[in-house]
């Protein structure tokens, strides 16, 4: 069985520079994610290697909690988020490639492998390597898509504008 892996690709009518910010400004994440309920931030400072994020989403129905930690991080072009639990290692990596003045193609990767000596791949990667990689393929276009949504507002809104939110105070 090998390593279950999901990419996704959505051009966007935005800079480099808006798409990068609106992918790693994580306190506002909740705001233009509508996937993502909340974000704590674990580390001070700028985005970058090191930087470490809870996540809460929604998945598969329910709540779930990620850990996440950047491992790569060449900006405005590439990041790669990595997560570990339940014996199971996740890397999300994004790629952003201005194509032409004011337009940006987002490459998302998506992969999940059993941890470093970790035991056999337990339900979720047997799930994800049978009918999951659909599931993760539609959240990872949905996300994308709010991305989208979002850079291509004609000015810069406050956090939470349109969204039905309130913006973090």
């Amino acid at each position: 069985m090998g390593e279950p892996r999901v990419v996704v690709e959505r051009e966007m009518a935005a800079p480099v520079e808006r798409v990068w910010q609106a992918l790693t400004d994580l306190e506002s994440m909740p705001y233009v994610v509508s996937g993502v309920d909340a974000v704590e931030v674990l580390t001070p400072g700028p985005f970058r290697v090191g930087t470490r994020w809870r996540e809460t989403r929604r998945m598969f129905g329910k709540q779930a909690v990620e850990e996440m930690y950047v491992t790569v991080c060449d900006a405005p072009e590439r990041y790669v988020a990595e997560a570990d639990n339940s014996g199971v290692h996740y890397a999300s990596e994004f790629r952003l490639d201005g194509r032409s003045p004011g337009r940006t193609v987002v490459r998302m990767t998506f992969s999940a492998a059993p941890a470093a000596g970790g035991k056999r791949p337990g339900l979720f990667m047997r799930l994800l390597n049978r009918l999951g990689a659909r599931a993760v393929a539609k959240a990872v276009t949905k996300d994308l898509a709010d991305v989208a949504a979002w850079v291509e507002q004609d000015a810069g809104p406050a956090p939470g504008a349109g969204r039905g939110r309130a913006a973090p105070g």
